[in-house]
């Protein structure tokens, strides 16, 4: 039997507001346990909300970027279960009324094909404090720094159907909410997670499978590894007469596996209603413009001008645009040597490449822009050639100038371009090499082709790799043929 798989996710996105949902508290990362949590964020008596109207903008603006429905109301609703770390006993929530509703995404799979993922709404929501159950001592500590922290959870449609395309959406919401400036999208912190439901049904059936809900998956190569472990689990289970239950599940990345976390809820199990301290959201038509018109060149359109304004493939549109950093610091890099595609090539070739094996962000590039740009215009303009461009981009790596200019001068890297000079080096090297010259002049062309190279060898030596290749090239395929 051919099995397809389904898959939504429901995406909690930390917004990067400076106090809490509900409360002046800080939402600042890395302080002190319990430094942080107020009275509003604990719920102590005669306590009460006040909703901050930064989250709500970040929302309308997200909600925007989606093309969603934006309803004129939405309301807060009381979420009640019990989690040690959870002060209140319930969530304030959305569940009826979402501050945002249907939408779509844009994703682009590797093979440049591009799909529409539906997103059913997105609401508004506060975060739960942290359980730490290490170095206590077989006690749990709870944090409740976090407790408070504006979430917005983006609910997709069930419109997946493979890890792959679980993966591209996820980094299509990354790059929405880095673009807007509503969430640093850092993973790693938690200012980013997602929860994965995943079911799997025989080819051609429309209703939909048993799912499974992983929880708190925190990575996006984690997101692929923990569908197709969880794909593979339920289709071996049905397939060996067995059933798949309703449940939620862990991702355990060191074992590469999914396990059992307990039997998934409903949502009545959570006795949802309307929270009693917290007013409905009433947004008019002028507001939702505001926020509009507030909105900043966002990643599909960003890919468009790079291929129509910048001749640029869709290939690399797409891998420049992908982030707001990498688009910012490659438009930079253009600005200042004039030329898109050499920059493109650049940013993704030398820097990316040494940013991966130093396991850096783009952000902590040790070469600036400005100065990767001024390296770019002295391979523009001629001024040196791509081996020495190799050796100032290393230097700038390492600190040793402030600009590729000033290394140019200093290791004596600038282009001999000067026929004479050049001439003069290979008549030198012919010279010093009658054997290998006779063995070229009584090659075929076939073979003189590939015998050239050794000549081009010794004149970049003679040179220190500062010869013009192409003069060498030309310059040495007319003495040869002449001698």
């Amino acid at each position: 039997m051919q099995w397809e798989t389904v898959i939504g996710l429901e995406v909690h996105v930390q917004l990067a507001t400076r106090s809490k949902i509900f409360s002046g508290a800080s939402t600042a990362f890395g302080a002190e346990p319990n430094s942080q949590a107020c009275a509003v964020d604990l719920g102590l008596p005669g306590v009460l909300p006040v909703l901050n109207e930064a989250a709500v903008a970040m929302a309308v603006k997200f909600g925007l970027a989606i093309n969603a429905e934006i309803p004129e109301i939405s309301v807060f609703d009381r979420k009640n279960y019990f989690y040690p770390d959870l002060p209140k006993g319930y969530q304030t929530s959305q569940m009826y009324s979402p501050i945002v509703g249907p939408g779509e995404v844009e994703i682009t799979l590797d093979d440049g094909a591009t799909k529409q993922i539906g997103v059913h709404h997105a609401h508004l929501e506060e975060d739960a404090g942290k359980s730490l159950h290490e170095d206590f001592h077989g006690m749990t500590g709870i944090d409740l720094n976090r407790a408070g922290t504006p979430l917005m959870e983006i609910v997709s449609q069930p419109d997946m159907r493979s890890a792959k395309e679980a993966a591209a959406y996820l980094k299509a919401i990354h790059a929405i909410v880095t673009y807007l400036g509503i969430s640093d999208g850092n993973m790693a912190e938690g200012s980013m997670r997602c929860d994965v439901n995943v079911s799997v049904r025989p080819e051609g059936q429309e209703r939909f499978g048993t799912r499974a809900e992983i929880k708190n998956v925190n990575s996006f190569r984690f997101v692929e590894r923990a569908i197709n472990f969880e794909k593979e689990r339920q289709i071996e289970l049905l397939e060996d007469g067995g059933v798949v239950e309703q449940e939620t599940r862990l991702f355990d990345p060191e074992l590469d596996e999914t396990r059992s976390m307990r039997t998934k809820e409903e949502a009545n199990d959570y006795r949802y209603f309307p929270c009693p301290d917290l007013l409905p959201v009433v947004l008019d038509q002028a507001y939702i413009d505001h926020q509009r018109r507030s909105l900043p060149e966002l990643p599909a359109e960003k890919r468009a001008r790079f291929q129509d304004e910048l001749g640029l493939s869709a290939y690399d549109a797409g891998i420049l645009s992908s982030s707001r950093a990498m688009a910012d610091y490659f438009e930079v890099v253009k600005d200042v040597c004039g030329d898109a595609k050499q920059a493109a090539n650049w940013v993704q070739g030398e820097l990316s490449g040494a940013l991966n094996r130093e396991n850096l962000s783009i952000e902590q590039s040790p070469v600036a822009a400005r100065q990767l740009g001024g390296l770019v215009s002295r391979v523009v303009d001629d001024t040196i050639n791509g081996k020495a461009a190799k050796e100032v981009f290393q230097a700038l790596w390492n600190g040793e100038g402030d600009s590729a200019d000033d290394i140019i001068d200093a290791k004596g890297l600038e282009q001999v371009t000067d026929t004479g000079a050049i001439e003069a080096m290979i008549d030198q090297v012919i010279a010093d090499n009658p054997a290998q010259v006779t063995q070229y002049q009584e090659a075929d062309d076939a073979k003189r082709g590939k015998m050239i190279g050794y000549f081009v060898g010794q004149v970049m030596k003679a040179s220190r790799g500062t010869a013009n290749p192409q003069q060498v090239n030309a310059l040495l395929k007319e003495k040869l043929d002449q001698a």
